[in-house]
C-alpha cells in the first residue's frame, strides 16, 4: 500500500517525519517486512534526505524498523519469539511498577485507569482495533508513570512501540473483546483497592497470557488460556 502524499512544512523535522512514519507503521500502510527505500520515500513526500534518514534511525532504535546489511532498511515482523521477549521485558518492568505504586494512595491513579477503561469499552465494541492498541499500552504505562521513576518510564517507553505492533494483530481474534476488558478491569480494581499480593499475581499472568493471544493472533487461532488467578480475599 502506497503511503498518501502529506503536505509538510517547508522546513520539515525529523521529529515529524518519524510522527508520520510511526503512524504508518502501526495503522498497516507499511506492512511487517515492507522495504522502506529513502530515496522514493523522500521523493514521494517532498521532503529531503537528511531529516528522513535521522526519523528512519530513531524508528530503528524504537524497533519498529530494522536495518541489515546488504538488504537495507525494512519494517520489522515480530515473530513469536520477539513477542516473547517483550513481554518478558515488560514482566521485570510492571512487577517492580505495581510494588511501587501500591505503597502510597491509588485514588487517582485508579480514577485515571477507569476512564481509559470506559474508551477502551468503547474501542472494543466499534472494533476500532488501533484504538484498543492504544488505549492498552496507556493503561500500562499510567501504572508505570506513577511510579514518578523517570527511568522505569524510559524503560517502558522503549517498549511501547513494539507492543503496539504486537497488540494490532488482536483484530484477528474478535471472540476475545471481553476478555481484554475484563483484565484490565481486574488490574484497575487491584490497583483501587491497594491489594499488592492480587495485583502482582493478576500483573504477571495478564502478560504472561498475552504472548499465547498474540501468537495466536498471527496465525488467527484461538489459544487456550492459563487459568485466571484467583481473587485474593479483601
Amino acid at each position: 500500500m502506497a503511503p498518501q502524499i502529506v503536505n509538510f512544512q517547508s522546513k520539515v523535522t525529523a521529529d515529524l517525519i518519524a510522527e508520520y512514519l510511526r503512524e504508518r507503521i502501526l495503522d498497516g500502510t507499511f506492512a511487517p517486512s515492507a522495504s522502506i527505500n529513502e530515496v522514493q520515500l523522500a521523493a514521494h513526500l517532498n521532503i529531503s534526505r537528511g531529516p528522513l534518514r535521522e526519523a528512519v534511525q530513531r524508528l530503528v532504535q524504537e524497533g519498529l524498523l530494522v536495518c541489515t546489511r546488504n538488504y537495507g532498511t525494512s519494517v520489522v515482523d515480530l515473530g513469536p519469539e520477539d513477542i516473547e521477549d517483550i513481554y518478558k521485558a515488560r514482566v521485570a518492568i510492571e512487577l517492580e511498577a505495581g510494588r511501587l505504586v501500591l505503597q502510597e494512595d491509588t485514588a487517582e491513579l485508579a480514577a485515571g485507569l477507569n476512564a481509559i477503561l470506559e474508551l477502551l469499552q468503547d474501542a472494543l465494541q466499534d472494533d476500532r482495533w488501533q484504538d484498543v492498541a492504544v488505549l492498552d499500552v496507556r493503561f500500562h504505562q499510567t501504572i508505570v508513570q506513577a511510579t514518578r521513576s523517570p527511568r522505569l518510564d524510559r524503560m517502558f517507553s522503549t517498549l511501547a512501540a513494539e507492543t503496539l505492533l504486537c497488540i494490532r494483530q488482536l483484530r484477528h481474534i474478535h471472540g476475545r473483546k471481553e476478555t481484554v476488558l475484563e483484565q484490565h478491569r481486574r488490574l484497575q480494581e487491584f490497583i483501587r483497592t491497594r491489594d499488592e499480593a492480587g495485583y502482582l499475581a493478576e500483573i504477571e499472568w495478564h502478560l504472561k497470557t498475552s504472548v499465547p493471544m498474540l501468537e495466536a493472533a498471527r496465525t488467527h487461532s484461538i489459544p487456550d488460556l492459563m487459568p485466571i488467578p484467583a481473587l485474593s480475599a479483601n
